[in-house]
């Protein structure tokens, strides 16, 4: 049975400042129940599971979005997981060098959904800009970060192959959210696991889905964009 990771726009389209929201909610979730992404003028960080879509504003608040939100970029899938291995006492440097040394599959897609309690975990949220929008970075200047110590919950990541960075990012893209959908969330900076049921989903199929119906995606010039520095810099 296919695979398949769809993506609505590219992270190099954010470096410019084109975050336009340019799908709904309701036409992403035609393509997954599971998933991550921002809102436009990255309006906070999303978290999709079990196909409800939370956004953790750059507050800290946690709530969920309405049909006719809408994001400039996200990746969703359906979720069809299978058990890897139950990892204890990890940074989130050992955690993702013993995940890509389990899976082995540094050239294609996947994603990775960790289940269980965390001694520490930092993330951040954006701010929401209003057009005329400003470039990534100086938008993601305006983000406000969190912390939690011994949070239950749920690190979702998406791995992308080096060859698409731009596209995506290269490596590991985690969100998170807190179990009781209150504590903590967002895009994940930092994290201690204590320990962690690990499942993972690997993708043979990338639906790459770009906003056409935009003349601002459509007309710019991306070769003046210092693209796949920014993207690293502020991811």
């Amino acid at each position: 049975m296919t695979q398949t990771l769809f993506q609505h726009g590219t992270l190099a389209l954010l470096v410019p400042g084109l975050l336009t929201g340019t799908l709904t909610i309701k036409e992403l979730l035609e393509h997954g129940d599971t998933g991550i992404g921002t809102g436009e003028g990255l309006d906070g960080e999303l978290i999709i599971l079990d196909g409800i879509v939370y956004q953790v504003q750059s507050t800290g608040h946690i709530q969920q979005v309405t049909p006719d939100f809408t994001v400039p970029f996200a990746n969703v899938h359906f979720a069809n997981y299978r058990s890897l291995a139950t990892f204890n006492e990890l940074n989130q440097e050992q955690t993702y060098h013993q995940l890509s040394d389990l899976i082995k599959a540094p050239n294609t897609f996947y994603s990775v959904k960790i289940t269980g309690t965390f001694a520490k975990m930092h993330t951040r949220a954006a701010a929401k800009s209003q057009p005329p929008y400003a470039t990534l970075l100086a938008t993601a200047q305006q983000q406000r970060e969190f912390q939690a110590n011994n949070v239950q919950g749920t690190l979702l990541s998406y791995y992308s192959p080096q060859l698409f960075h731009g596209a995506a990012v290269a490596g590991y893209h985690s969100h998170f959210l807190a179990a009781d959908k209150t504590t903590i969330g967002g895009h994940v900076l930092d994290f201690v696991l204590t320990t962690g049921q690990v499942q993972v989903q690997i993708f043979d199929t990338l639906q790459q889905h770009l906003p056409i119906d935009n003349s601002d995606f459509m007309q710019h010039d991306f070769t003046k964009d210092n693209i796949n520095a920014d993207i690293s810099q502020a991811e």
